[in-house]
C-alpha cells in the first residue's frame, strides 16, 4: 500500500481501513514514515438492569454476558476512535497497538486503545 492509497471506510462499521498490528513492524510492509501516537478512548458505566442480572449470575456462577458485551463494544469504540485519528493524520497503518482498562470511578471504566500511526508501503 502506498501513501496514495490512504484509508477509506470499509463500509461496514464506518471504521477506516487501516493495517493494524500489535507488533512494532508488519511483515510484508515497510514503514515509510512515523506519524506519531494515536489513541481512542471511551468511558462506560454500569447499567442498573445489568447489575441485577449480574448479581443473580454471580450467585450461580458463570460468565456475566451482559458485561462481556458492554466491554467488547467499548473496546471496539476505542479502536474506532484510534483509527479515525490515525486516518486524519494521513496514516494508513497503526503499529504497537495496546488496549488498557482502568476504573475511573465506582461503576465506570475507561478503555483506551493506543498505538503508533505510520505510513507503510507494500514490499511486493
Amino acid at each position: 500500500m502506498t501513501n496514495s492509497n490512504l484509508p477509506v471506510s470499509n463500509g461496514q462499521t464506518g471504521r477506516p481501513s487501516l493495517h493494524l498490528a500489535t507488533t512494532d513492524d508488519m511483515p510484508g510492509y515497510k514503514v515509510i514514515r512515523s506519524v506519531g501516537l494515536v489513541r481512542g478512548n471511551t468511558v462506560r458505566t454500569r447499567h442498573v438492569g445489568h447489575d441485577i442480572v449480574a448479581g443473580i449470575k454471580s450467585m450461580l456462577g458463570g460468565e456475566i454476558n451482559e458485561y462481556t458485551k458492554v466491554m467488547a463494544e467499548a473496546r471496539e469504540e476505542a479502536l474506532d476512535r484510534m483509527q479515525h485519528q490515525a486516518a486524519a493524520l494521513g496514516a494508513n497503518a497503526v503499529t504497537a497497538i495496546r488496549i488498557t482498562t482502568s476504573t475511573v470511578m465506582s461503576g465506570a471504566a475507561e478503555i483506551v486503545a493506543y498505538g503508533t500511526a505510520v505510513v507503510v508501503e507494500n514490499l511486493d
